[in-house]
Protein backbone atom coordinates (compact mmCIF):
# COMPACT_ATOMS: atom_id res chain seq x y z
CA UNK A 1 0.00 0.00 0.00
CA UNK A 2 1.22 3.50 -0.80
CA UNK A 3 0.58 6.24 1.68
CA UNK A 4 0.41 9.98 0.92
CA UNK A 5 1.96 12.40 3.40
CA UNK A 6 2.58 16.12 3.50
CA UNK A 7 5.74 18.05 4.20
CA UNK A 8 6.36 21.78 4.04
CA UNK A 9 9.91 22.80 3.18
CA UNK A 10 11.43 26.02 4.44
CA UNK A 11 10.11 29.12 2.64
CA UNK A 12 12.09 30.19 -0.41
CA UNK A 13 12.40 33.70 -1.83
CA UNK A 14 11.22 32.60 -5.27
CA UNK A 15 8.75 29.97 -4.04
CA UNK A 16 7.03 31.10 -0.85
CA UNK A 17 5.87 28.10 1.15
CA UNK A 18 5.73 25.30 -1.37
CA UNK A 19 4.14 22.18 0.07
CA UNK A 20 5.01 18.69 -1.12
CA UNK A 21 2.56 15.86 -1.29
CA UNK A 22 4.65 12.78 -0.54
CA UNK A 23 3.76 9.27 -1.65
CA UNK A 24 5.59 6.23 -0.28
CA UNK A 25 4.91 2.49 -0.11
CA UNK A 26 3.92 1.47 3.41
CA UNK A 27 4.46 -2.19 2.55
CA UNK A 28 7.94 -1.40 1.20
CA UNK A 29 8.88 0.51 4.34
CA UNK A 30 7.63 -2.29 6.60
CA UNK A 31 9.51 -4.90 4.57
CA UNK A 32 12.68 -2.80 4.61
CA UNK A 33 12.60 -2.35 8.38
CA UNK A 34 12.12 -6.10 8.82
CA UNK A 35 14.98 -6.97 6.46
CA UNK A 36 17.31 -4.47 8.14
CA UNK A 37 16.45 -5.88 11.56
CA UNK A 38 17.21 -9.43 10.41
CA UNK A 39 20.44 -8.39 8.65
CA UNK A 40 21.53 -6.38 11.67
CA UNK A 41 20.83 -9.23 14.05
CA UNK A 42 22.66 -11.85 11.99
CA UNK A 43 25.48 -9.50 10.95
CA UNK A 44 26.24 -8.14 14.41
CA UNK A 45 26.11 -11.65 15.86
CA UNK A 46 28.64 -12.83 13.25
CA UNK A 47 30.89 -9.83 13.93
CA UNK A 48 30.90 -10.46 17.67
CA UNK A 49 30.96 -14.25 17.89
CA UNK A 50 32.48 -15.22 14.53
CA UNK A 51 35.96 -16.64 14.14
CA UNK A 52 38.61 -16.36 11.44
CA UNK A 53 37.28 -14.71 8.29
CA UNK A 54 33.65 -14.81 9.39
CA UNK A 55 33.56 -11.29 10.90
CA UNK A 56 35.13 -9.82 7.73
CA UNK A 57 32.64 -11.66 5.51
CA UNK A 58 29.79 -10.45 7.71
CA UNK A 59 31.07 -6.87 7.55
CA UNK A 60 31.41 -6.94 3.76
CA UNK A 61 27.93 -8.44 3.41
CA UNK A 62 26.41 -5.73 5.60
CA UNK A 63 28.18 -2.96 3.66
CA UNK A 64 26.75 -4.44 0.45
CA UNK A 65 23.25 -5.41 1.57
CA UNK A 66 22.21 -2.53 3.85
CA UNK A 67 22.42 0.20 1.15
CA UNK A 68 20.57 -2.05 -1.32
CA UNK A 69 17.78 -2.82 1.15
CA UNK A 70 17.43 0.88 1.97
CA UNK A 71 17.49 1.78 -1.75
CA UNK A 72 14.68 -0.57 -2.74
CA UNK A 73 12.43 -0.29 0.33
CA UNK A 74 12.89 2.87 2.45
CA UNK A 75 14.25 5.29 -0.14
CA UNK A 76 11.62 5.35 -2.94
CA UNK A 77 9.23 8.29 -2.73
CA UNK A 78 7.32 10.64 -5.02
CA UNK A 79 7.12 14.34 -4.14
CA UNK A 80 4.62 16.58 -5.91
CA UNK A 81 4.00 20.28 -5.50
CA UNK A 82 2.72 23.10 -7.70
CA UNK A 83 6.03 23.51 -9.53
CA UNK A 84 7.38 20.04 -10.17
CA UNK A 85 7.28 16.28 -9.72
CA UNK A 86 10.30 14.77 -7.96
CA UNK A 87 10.78 11.01 -8.20
CA UNK A 88 13.21 9.38 -5.78
CA UNK A 89 13.96 5.89 -7.07
CA UNK A 90 16.50 3.38 -5.70
CA UNK A 91 19.51 4.76 -7.59
CA UNK A 92 18.32 8.06 -9.08
CA UNK A 93 16.42 11.23 -8.29
CA UNK A 94 14.46 12.67 -11.21
CA UNK A 95 13.07 16.20 -11.05
CA UNK A 96 10.44 17.06 -13.68
CA UNK A 97 8.90 20.55 -13.85
CA UNK A 98 5.26 20.06 -14.77
CA UNK A 99 5.88 21.54 -18.22
CA UNK A 100 8.20 18.60 -19.00
CA UNK A 101 5.70 15.91 -18.00
CA UNK A 102 4.22 14.35 -21.12
CA UNK A 103 2.04 11.71 -19.46
CA UNK A 104 1.59 9.50 -16.42
CA UNK A 105 0.98 5.88 -17.40
CA UNK A 106 -0.39 2.93 -15.48
CA UNK A 107 0.00 -0.65 -16.64
CA UNK A 108 1.96 -3.35 -14.89
CA UNK A 109 4.00 -0.48 -13.44
CA UNK A 110 3.36 3.22 -12.93
CA UNK A 111 5.54 5.54 -15.02
CA UNK A 112 6.00 9.19 -15.82
CA UNK A 113 6.98 10.02 -19.40
CA UNK A 114 8.63 13.34 -20.18
CA UNK A 115 8.00 15.34 -23.33
CA UNK A 116 11.04 13.76 -25.04
CA UNK A 117 9.58 10.28 -24.54
CA UNK A 118 11.91 9.15 -21.75
CA UNK A 119 10.18 6.91 -19.19
CA UNK A 120 10.83 6.90 -15.46
CA UNK A 121 9.28 4.28 -13.23
CA UNK A 122 7.60 5.37 -10.00
CA UNK A 123 9.03 2.84 -7.56
CA UNK A 124 7.15 4.39 -4.63
CA UNK A 125 3.78 3.85 -6.35
CA UNK A 126 3.78 0.14 -7.22
CA UNK A 127 0.91 -1.43 -9.12
CA UNK A 128 -1.13 -4.00 -7.20
CA UNK A 129 -3.19 -6.24 -9.48
CA UNK A 130 -4.85 -7.72 -6.39
CA UNK A 131 -5.96 -4.26 -5.24
CA UNK A 132 -7.34 -3.56 -8.71
CA UNK A 133 -9.38 -6.77 -8.58
CA UNK A 134 -10.72 -5.87 -5.13
CA UNK A 135 -11.67 -2.40 -6.39
CA UNK A 136 -13.45 -3.95 -9.39
CA UNK A 137 -15.43 -6.24 -7.08
CA UNK A 138 -16.41 -3.28 -4.89
CA UNK A 139 -17.54 -1.38 -7.98
CA UNK A 140 -19.68 -4.36 -9.01
CA UNK A 141 -21.26 -4.56 -5.53
CA UNK A 142 -21.95 -0.82 -5.48
CA UNK A 143 -23.60 -1.00 -8.90
CA UNK A 144 -25.75 -3.92 -7.76
CA UNK A 145 -26.80 -2.02 -4.62
CA UNK A 146 -27.84 1.01 -6.70
CA UNK A 147 -30.89 -0.61 -8.27
CA UNK A 148 -32.39 2.76 -9.24
CA UNK A 149 -29.45 3.56 -11.49
CA UNK A 150 -28.84 6.68 -9.45
CA UNK A 151 -26.77 7.34 -6.35
CA UNK A 152 -27.59 4.67 -3.80
CA UNK A 153 -28.65 5.46 -0.24
CA UNK A 154 -25.96 3.03 0.85
CA UNK A 155 -22.58 4.84 1.12
CA UNK A 156 -20.41 3.62 -1.73
CA UNK A 157 -17.01 2.12 -0.98
CA UNK A 158 -13.97 3.44 -2.88
CA UNK A 159 -13.85 1.78 -6.28
CA UNK A 160 -10.28 2.63 -7.26
CA UNK A 161 -7.11 0.89 -6.14
CA UNK A 162 -5.10 3.29 -4.00
CA UNK A 163 -2.12 3.55 -6.37
CA UNK A 164 -4.47 4.09 -9.32
CA UNK A 165 -6.14 6.91 -7.39
CA UNK A 166 -2.70 8.43 -6.70
CA UNK A 167 -1.91 8.34 -10.41
CA UNK A 168 -5.26 10.02 -11.15
CA UNK A 169 -4.41 12.77 -8.65
CA UNK A 170 -0.99 13.29 -10.23
CA UNK A 171 -2.54 13.49 -13.72
CA UNK A 172 -4.97 16.17 -12.53
CA UNK A 173 -2.13 18.13 -10.95
CA UNK A 174 -0.02 17.79 -14.11
CA UNK A 175 -2.88 19.08 -16.28
CA UNK A 176 -3.62 21.97 -13.91
CA UNK A 177 0.01 23.09 -13.61
CA UNK A 178 1.31 22.45 -17.15
CA UNK A 179 0.55 26.01 -18.29
CA UNK A 180 1.71 27.73 -15.10
CA UNK A 181 4.56 30.23 -15.25
CA UNK A 182 6.70 28.01 -13.02
CA UNK A 183 6.07 24.87 -15.13
CA UNK A 184 8.79 25.27 -17.82
CA UNK A 185 12.25 23.95 -17.13
CA UNK A 186 14.47 20.97 -17.80
CA UNK A 187 14.37 17.44 -16.47
CA UNK A 188 17.08 16.88 -13.88
CA UNK A 189 18.52 13.44 -13.11
CA UNK A 190 20.95 12.81 -10.25
CA UNK A 191 22.53 9.45 -9.45
CA UNK A 192 22.34 8.41 -5.79
CA UNK A 193 26.04 7.94 -5.16
CA UNK A 194 25.35 7.81 -1.43
CA UNK A 195 23.72 4.44 -2.11
CA UNK A 196 25.82 3.23 -5.03
CA UNK A 197 29.27 3.89 -3.52
CA UNK A 198 28.92 1.85 -0.31
CA UNK A 199 27.20 -0.99 -2.17
CA UNK A 200 30.09 -1.17 -4.67
CA UNK A 201 32.61 -1.01 -1.82
CA UNK A 202 30.88 -3.88 -0.06
CA UNK A 203 30.73 -5.92 -3.27
CA UNK A 204 34.43 -5.37 -3.96
CA UNK A 205 35.42 -6.28 -0.40
CA UNK A 206 33.23 -9.38 -0.47
CA UNK A 207 34.68 -10.45 -3.85
CA UNK A 208 38.24 -10.01 -2.54
CA UNK A 209 37.51 -12.05 0.57
CA UNK A 210 35.92 -14.84 -1.45
CA UNK A 211 38.72 -14.82 -4.05
CA UNK A 212 41.45 -14.98 -1.41
CA UNK A 213 39.69 -17.58 0.68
Amino acid sequence: MTTPDHQSPAPDAAHPELSDRIYRSAAGIAGGVLLLAIAGWLGVDALITGHGRTPWLALASLILLVPLVVAFTLRPAVFANEDRLRVRNPFRVIVLPWGTVGSLRSGYSNEVVDTSGTKYQLWAVPVSLRARKRAARRQTRNAAADTSGRTSAVPAEPVRAQTDQIMDDLRVLAEDRAAAQSAPGEVGVRWAYEVIAPAIAGAVLLAILIATG
